[in-house]
């Protein structure tokens, strides 16, 4: 996709990945507006960025996404592009009782969230020039972490999603990438000092690097292997990567 020039809304852009998308292309001569639950966080992130933007919103709750959707079409007529990165994680135990509320939130935030958000600004986008909405998926889609399995599965879903929309959108004006991390250095399971997690900074300026490409996928070179893992025998290397990930450090 174009990397300039271009007006974007990201979800859950107040911190992590998110906020490192939305830094990256606001330097790039983007607009972009942030959005998120916690004001602070959004505050800091526009401050730093003079020119950036921010809204308040709720991806768990449909008439929030209704009403900021409304908002941006009306405030932001060139808006082209929509990243849906909002997410949350939680450790789970998929072997014994699963806290409805950790079911609830999870399905809701990673899952309906970004499906709700599409179609709330999907006609919109189909009237512009050009346009894309991007999906942040994970690695765990493809090779899921046990220890989260509620949270691998919203990201396999997702992934799924993203490739029927990119179907029933093929030949629009509407272009739809997924972007999918490999372990990250953001507040995501406090993984900010974990060292077996890659870096925020490189992370972002490898994925900025794929995203002006052509690609569909924007999978960075660490994330390569676990990105081509599923097919027969997949099993496997879910095993070994369980293993590993629960082996004390």
């Amino acid at each position: 996709m174009k990397l300039s020039g271009n007006t974007i809304f990201i979800t859950g852009g107040g911190s992590g990945i998110g906020r490192g998308l939305a830094e990256a292309l606001h330097k790039l001569g983007n607009q972009v507006i942030i959005s998120g639950r916690r004001k602070g966080h959004l505050e800091a992130t526009t401050k730093a960025n003079p020119g950036m933007q921010s809204v308040e919103l709720n991806v768990e709750d449909p008439a929030s996404i209704a009403a900021v959707a409304q908002k941006l079409i009306a405030d932001y007529p060139a808006l082209n592009v929509l990243i849906n990165n909002a997410g949350i994680m939680q450790i789970d135990n998929a072997a014994g009782v699963i806290e409805e509320d950790l079911l609830t939130s999870t399905v809701t935030t990673n899952l309906l969230g970004p499906i709700r958000m599409t179609s709330a600004l999907i006609e919109h986008f189909k009237k512009q020039e050009s346009a894309a909405v991007i999906n942040v998926s994970s690695v765990l889609g493809f090779v899921p972490l046990a220890m989260s399995a509620v949270y691998s599965s919203t990201k396999a879903a997702l992934h799924s999603y993203t490739l029927s929309l990119r179907y029933t959108l093929g030949g629009s004006s509407v272009k739809v990438l997924e972007i999918a991390p490999p372990w990250v250095q953001t507040d995501l399971l406090n993984s900010n000092e974990e060292p077996r997690a890659m870096p925020l900074a490189p992370f972002i300026a490898e994925a900025i690097k794929v995203l002006g490409t052509d690609s569909d996928e924007v999978v960075v070179e660490q994330a390569v292997m676990l990105r081509n893992n599923p097919g027969p025998g997949e099993g496997t290397f879910v095993k070994q990567f369980n293993d590993m990930m629960t082996q004390p450090q």
